[in-house]
């Protein structure tokens, strides 16, 4: 069997366990667990054996030997390494805290950036490199970015539980941010997946956000549709507003503390934040030297990398030397999470310069 049957059952796994973790938080049934469980990992087992058959597809495609032959060189590859890596951090937790109540929020965003590739049309074929990327700094450049990154997701969704769980009242300054950014979030994804189901499409995501994304709803060329698609949108916001207590009671559900979750939002970003400084700034930019003749070049994608650094920095900052805790370094969390995924995704897709090869 070659790599895509692999990928193909890890993410059949992972869809099935979501159901099983959001079952067992719904009834609290042991075996449900235990499933949940076993199906994750047999997941994940079956996602590394992909891995792997596609690292040895590439390096005898392309002849350049195992440690050039990454398979983390297009958005396809990097997505699914990304997931590898959100999995294998999710199972650390589940039983390093014997919990497993954070499946219920984990496996569907797996699912979802899986969904993604298909729905899409990211390319899956093995492509050949471009120059820049012949480097045997590929591997540790790369892995060590997207660990990093799976370790700020995880962060960031314990912080955002966090604010949940601690909101009281709906004029806090945090329960309005939670809550606008769970609104716009949902907006956009509902509003992509409207654009997907009526364009009928399947391209490249950069020709996609170019040329589809919001053209059937905030973009469309009737007046009507617009004004409908916006007061849905604020109607939406609002409802969140309005009834974004209730979550409270949902999340205390996952049967976690905020002790729990502060630990180990700080914990994730503890490890990750060493990771990306070494990974992803100091080796690019030898990388860089060797590839283009410059430690630096204010490239964007350096530059949005480097604002990530700043906002984690500052998260430790305010956590070590200030001895910050609760709400405000919980959204410092999220927002860095946030630029996280600009770095990643928005700045190969929307922006061009030196990193616009990830984008096909």
């Amino acid at each position: 069997m070659n790599s895509a049957v692999f990928f193909g059952l890890s993410t059949m796994a992972y869809i099935f366990a979501m159901i099983l973790y959001i079952t067992y938080l719904a009834f609290r049934k042991q075996e449900v667990g235990i499933l949940a469980t076993t199906i994750t990992i047999a997941g994940f087992i079956s996602q590394t054996s992909a891995i792997f058959l596609r690292w040895g597809e590439f390096a005898d495609l392309s002849g350049m030997g195992i440690l050039k032959s990454a398979p983390l060189t297009n958005l396809y590859e990097s997505l699914v390494f990304f997931v590898w890596c959100l999995i294998l951090g999710y199972l650390i937790i589940e039983f390093k805290f014997k919990n497993r109540s954070f499946g219920a929020f984990v496996t569907p965003i797996a699912s979802l950036m899986l969904a993604f590739i298909d729905l899409t049309g990211v390319s899956k074929e093995i492509q050949p490199l471009v120059p820049a990327l012949k480097s045997n700094w590929l591997l540790a450049h790369v892995t060590m970015s997207f660990f990093a990154y799976a370790t700020f997701a995880l962060s960031c969704s314990t912080g955002l539980m966090y604010l949940i769980l601690t909101s009281k009242k709906r004029n806090e300054g945090s329960y309005f941010f939670w809550t606008i950014t769970f609104g716009i979030s949902f907006v956009v994804l509902v509003a992509m997946g409207i654009d997907l189901l009526a364009f009928k499409v399947a391209v490249k995501p950069d020709v996609f956000i170019q040329s589809y994304l919001f053209k059937a709803s905030f973009l469309n060329p009737s007046t009507t549709i617009k004004i409908i698609s916006w007061v849905m949108a604020f109607t939406t916001g609002i409802l969140i507003w309005r009834y974004g207590l209730l979550l409270n009671s949902i999340v205390r559900k996952f049967n976690v503390t905020v002790e729990m979750l502060d630990e180990i939002t700080y914990k994730s970003i503890a490890i990750g934040f060493p990771v990306f400084t070494l990974g992803g700034l100091i080796f690019g930019a030898i990388w860089a030297d060797q590839a283009w003749g410059v430690y630096w070049s204010w490239d964007p994608k350096e530059t949005w990398s480097l604002i990530t650094w700043f906002i984690y920095a500052f998260y430790l900052h305010g956590r070590l030397l200030k001895g910050w805790r609760g709400k405000k370094i919980a959204i410092v969390a999220v927002v860095g999470f946030v630029a996280v995924m600009f770095t990643y995704l928005g700045v190969n897709l929307l922006l061009s310069g030196l990193h616009a090869y990830g984008s096909g």
